[in-house]
């Protein structure tokens, strides 16, 4: 299970207390009844800008404070880069997001990038006082991984969770083409997070997918508006656009990943079931505390129950 602790990057990124702080604590509290571990991928220039911001320093002070927590209590903490904080500035009491040509770090030069993840990087193993490993893009946007290769190998982040194997997505922001990756639970990899090498250098462990219909998106939608308060997330802000995604969504077959956010909790016995029957070892999860409902926490809870003891709810730091 694997949660990316972040803010929105929409019009409104919402409030610390309710994206990352509120729903966490509730994480950390299933985690702690049911004797699991989680995986939770930072985004560490939130923290990087909030620090310039003296009004902000509670805030920042709160995080932090639970980033410890999480590692003490035994949960992973690895590196999430959303690269749009470099020119986003915190005015009248709130964040001004400027994503434009800023969401990955394929859009900025190879040296401003390269310094983007050696600076990312520093910070987080500074705030945990151990190594960091594991990478994942935001919005998934790793590729091209030429872009990245030798700053990783620099830095020693040889392992990557971004691929949602048969996914697809291209828009203003995003650009993410993962329709030929393997369907394994983990391979290694070179030059290309798509194309497996034996000897490769990296290891890529994928989020899990699965095949939905657009029954299902219907049924997220007609649900939220029929419970709002079953259904409503906590996270208080709003998502950034993905064009007229939503609208393909509805109206066609499409793969995505496996995560326990929402309605899409609903699908995580149908996921592992499937990953069982490939004979996977491992199945990765997404999931983001902004995103908790309370049904998909009370799925949650019901998942881990029903599985606990025939499966290891592990985490990257325990089994690398």
């Amino acid at each position: 299970m694997t949660y990316d602790y972040e803010l929105f990057f929409g019009e409104n990124t919402g409030t610390v207390s309710k994206c990352m702080l509120e729903p966490t604590k509730e994480l950390l509290d299933i985690a702690r009844s049911k004797d699991v571990y989680f995986t939770f991928f930072i985004d560490v220039g939130y923290l990087i800008q909030a620090d310039k911001y003296p009004e902000l320093t509670a805030e920042v002070n709160q995080v932090k404070a639970q980033i410890h927590e999480m590692v003490s209590e035994g949960h992973d903490v690895q590196l999430h880069i959303h690269p749009h904080w470099e020119y986003s500035v915190f005015k009248n009491g709130s964040w001004e997001v400027n994503a434009s040509g800023n969401y990955k770090l394929s859009d900025f030069s190879k040296e401003k990038s390269d310094t983007i993840v050696r600076t990312y990087k520093n910070y987080l193993e500074a705030l945990i006082e151990r190594p960091i490993r594991v990478f994942r893009a935001g919005g998934w946007c790793v590729q091209p991984f030429g872009h990245l290769k030798s700053v990783f190998l620099e830095t020693g982040l040889l392992v990557d969770s971004s691929v949602i194997a048969g996914n697809f997505l291209m828009t203003e922001n995003y650009a993410l083409d993962f329709r030929s990756a393997p369907q394994k639970s983990n391979y290694n990899f070179e030059d290309a997070v798509c194309i497996e090498d034996a000897k490769g250098s990296f290891t890529e462990y994928p989020i899990a997918s699965l095949r939905y219909s657009p029954l299902f998106f219907w049924r997220l939608y007609i649900l939220g508006r029929l419970f709002p308060k079953r259904h409503k997330m906590i996270g208080d802000g709003r998502f950034i656009s993905q064009g007229s995604r939503k609208k393909h969504l509805l109206r066609t077959f499409t793969t995505g990943h496996v995560s326990s956010d929402g309605y899409y909790s609903s699908k995580l016995d149908a996921a592992i079931e499937k990953s069982i029957n490939m004979k996977h070892e491992e199945m990765v999860v997404i999931g983001h505390p902004k995103g908790n409902t309370l049904y998909s926490i009370n799925r949650l809870e019901e998942f881990i129950e029903k599985h606990r003891n025939d499966h290891s709810f592990t985490t990257f730091f325990r089994e690398l």
